[in-house]
């Protein structure tokens, strides 16, 4: 049986709705432009010049301001310029996964009320699917201009995705990336960014400076994955982190963001890296993004994140040389008021050359015009006719259904339990503190959903009877209700416990401290199991992975679900899995550590292990220790089986050509090539196909992403032990078998960071990896 409707918000919505009326208006209005064709005493200027470079009009248009209104455009509010009719634009804006309006550029009162609100992104990543991260960015991107064509935004950038690596389990915001792999993050931005912004999946539709339909702002750049850890904030953290580590951890998304994305923002982060803070950075900024990557848009600071560079990080002497520091560095608008209240003054001290705030503006209105906003009406303009009932389409819910259920994992699921018989005759109990908490479903930055319904009120629909407990008052649980549990427990058929965190457990500006279940949560589940019928079913709702090692080992625990933070159409999806009307498929993004790697500091940055001190390392790649679930895990109600039908002949990979100009270097590991000296052209040459063959023996049909890992027999030197070079998505009915073909680039996928931060390619034998199967490969250079 599939569930078609869903049950309004509850009633904490509406009581938002009602209080915001009093500052929102309800009515539509225009959209804000410039360039006005019925005000001829600004339309007539160059910068409104539509047949003109985008170049050309913002160059005309900064020459036309005074130092005041120059100023005045360097934060995220930024006023109109009457004069030229210009109108006021805010910056800031939320798209996490889905339109929101925690930022200040949308406001959600009006013909408008409700946007698509996807999974939060750790669940999306869990379906290594890049076309269904694309059409959610095509979705977010969508309903965006729809709100703006409505009179409904002031601003049409988004400050999402949140490509930060998912370094330690503990980090409140590790729910809001796509996970601890290099990657999966840069694939998932790349896909993203694209869809946002209005761009072709495979990318080259828009091109560099190209209209944008709405734009997406890589963050948090660099090295940012602490928040409030013991005494430690993200404030005033500096990340020590390593060249080699920088190379082939933290910066790829980043880079991938740029180059392959286009991306059209870049957000610095609080914290310093090495020393420096990010947003005074001018290596980072202007060498690395503008100049390695050729970053064409804008760099804001996270919210006051100028201000501690000398309030808190004591970085600058004063708030002038902050203001120097930062747009010098080549950053362009400050979320805050720190540039408008002390530029003026560091122009005046000559701390700050006004070509500085030249420059920076020609980044912004850059984008404003990328955007349409210097056309005229956007009404009349491509994406003009995006109207309000594109949000919350009956596809658009689809989707966040659909990603929800690709994204739910199988942890466990002894003796077949499941999936459940759907027999309206069986009596069900629910019990959990989040059973029937619809916001919990959201996680965090998320607007008003379209609809919304609890896991409990979808359960109910497979079952004559329910029972509901919730067993705590909240996910702490400092108390638990467990004889009232249990009775319900002893009395129905099943049982389905719904456990886990929420946004009081992890969130921005809080870091968990352990990794266990809180409070009691433990003791009520043991309870309730062992006083059921038959074997229960544990659902874990969390962003961050907990260590459930009692619930994997319990004999009395038949089926464990890990379902993220779902969504909107989270509690359908999760109960169209239990009774068998959807097949899971979503794999673990972050590796699942047991209690005791609370150990290690969060502020310690080093991916690779320490022998000499016991440092055991960070993620799959690197991570020397026992965990309660790998990377990359999950079941299925079906069981696939993989071959690899093809790889690279003789199972050897040449990379000794006499054409290569470079010599061969060797260390104490052995001998190597260093990527950099390898031409393009002869990377490309070197590319090989790995054909691998999946078979879904079982009796429902699947959606089944295949994980392609390569790792070395013996690493050495910094090396991952393995890491994930490639992954598809495939469709496969009972009993069928397709083939998928990777195609691997030696010097991308085979090469790895040396303690420089150079990429390279190491003599020995490597092996590919598919699930359990291996095939051997000996690279000679």
């Amino acid at each position: 049986m599939k569930l078609q409707a869903l049950t309004p918000p509850t009633p904490l919505f509406f009581f938002f709705f009602f209080t915001t009326l009093l500052f929102y208006p309800t009515e539509s209005t225009q959209p804000p432009y410039a360039c006005d064709s019925s005000q001829p005493s600004t339309s007539s200027y160059p910068f409104c010049k539509t047949a003109l470079p985008i170049n050309q009009r913002v160059q005309d248009l900064v020459s036309r301001l005074t130092l005041d209104e120059k100023i005045s455009q360097l934060v995220n509010s930024a006023p109109p310029i009457p004069r030229l009719g210009i109108p006021s634009y805010e910056w800031w804006s939320e798209a996490l996964h889905g339109v929101a309006d925690v930022g200040k550029g949308i406001n959600l009162y009006g013909t408008i009320s409700n946007a698509t609100s996807f999974p939060q992104v750790i669940l999306t990543a869990a379906s290594f699917n890049e076309h269904l991260w694309y059409r959610i960015g095509q979705v977010i991107g969508t309903e965006a201009r729809a709100l703006y064509n409505a009179g409904q935004a002031t601003g049409m950038t988004f400050w999402a995705p949140n490509i930060n690596i998912f370094r330690d389990p503990r980090w409140g915001r590790g729910q809001e990336t796509p996970g601890e792999d290099p990657l999966v993050v840069g694939k998932y931005a790349v896909s993203y960014v694209r869809g946002v912004q209005g761009d072709s999946f495979e990318g080259g539709k828009l091109k560099v400076g190209g209209r944008l339909q709405a734009s997406a702002c890589c963050k948090h750049f660099t090295a940012y994955d602490l928040d409030n850890w013991k005494s430690v904030t993200r404030f005033g953290f500096d990340a020590r982190v390593s060249e080699q580590d920088l190379a082939d951890t933290y910066q790829p998304p980043f880079k991938s963001c740029v180059q392959q994305g286009q991306a059209s923002g870049i957000m610095c982060a609080y914290n310093r890296v090495n020393g420096v803070p990010s947003c005074a950075d001018y290596n980072l900024l202007t060498k690395v993004a503008r100049g390695q990557w050729d970053f064409h848009g804008y760099i804001t600071s996270d919210c006051d994140a100028v201000s501690i560079i000398r309030d808190v990080q004591g970085y600058a002497k004063t708030p002038e040389d902050a203001v120097g520091d930062v747009l010098k560095a080549g950053m362009d608008v400050n979320c805050g008021s720190y540039l408008k209240d002390h530029t003026k003054s560091a122009v005046q001290q000559k701390k700050l050359d006004v070509s500085e705030i030249d420059r920076a503006l020609r980044n912004l209105f850059s984008i404003r015009m990328r955007l349409g906003l210097f056309d005229g009406s956007p009404l009349e303009q491509p994406y003009g006719n995006i109207g309000p009932d594109q949000a919350c389409s009956k596809e658009h819910q689809a989707l966040a259904l659909e990603a929800a259920q690709d994204g739910i994992v199988l942890l466990k699921n002894s003796g077949r339990l499941l999936p459940l018989p759907k027999s309206k005759a069986i009596s069900l109990a629910v019990i959990g503190p989040n059973a029937n908490a619809s916001v919990t479903l959201l996680g965090n930055y998320h607007g008003r959903p379209c609809k919304s319904i609890t896991p409990l009120k979808a359960l109910q629909g497979y079952a004559k009877y329910t029972n509901y407990e919730a067993g705590c008052d909240t996910v702490k649980c400092p108390q638990a209700t467990i004889d009232k549990a249990v009775e319900a427990a002893k009395a129905a058929d099943y049982v389905v416990l719904i456990m886990g965190l929420d946004q009081s457990q992890e969130r921005e500006a809080h870091d968990r401290r352990h990794l266990g279940l809180p409070g009691k949560q433990q003791e009520l589940i043991s309870s309730v199991a062992k006083a059921a019928k038959k074997p229960v079913i544990l659902v874990i709702l969390s962003g961050g992975p907990v260590d459930i090692t009692p619930a994997k080992y319990d004999k009395k625990i038949g089926g464990i679900f890990w379902a993220g933070y779902p969504g909107e159409a989270g509690g359908i999806a999760l109960a169209e899995i239990i009774f068998g009307d959807h097949n899971p498929g979503g794999r673990l993004p972050v590796t699942w550590y047991t209690q005791d790697y609370v150990k290690i500091p969060m502020t310690d940055m080093r991916m690779r292990p320490d022998t000499k001190t016991g440092y055991p390392g960070r993620t799959y790649r690197f991570y020397k220790g026992g965990n309660v679930y790998d990377f990359g895990f999950g079941l299925s109600y079906s069981n696939y089986i993989y071959e690899f039908a093809s790889a690279i002949a003789q199972n050897k990979l040449y990379l000794n050509e006499s054409s290569i100009s470079s010599k061969v270097k060797s260390s104490d590991a052995g001998r190597f090539r260093l990527v950099p000296d390898l031409s393009e052209e002869f990377c490309e040459k070197k590319k090989f196909p790995v054909r691998v063959a999946v078979k879904n023996h079982g009796e429902m049909v699947g959606k089944h992403p295949v994980l392609l890992f390569v790792g070395q027999k013996n690493p050495n030197n910094g090396s991952p032990m393995k890491q994930l070079v490639g992954f598809q998505s495939v469709i496969l009915s009972a009993g069928e078998r397709a083939e998928l073909e990777f195609i691997l680039n030696p010097c991308e996928h085979l090469s790895h960071a040396n303690e420089g931060g150079l990429m390279v390619v190491e003599e020995g034998s490597y092996f590919l990896q598919v699930g359990d199967v291996e095939y051997p490969l000996d690279i000679i250079v």
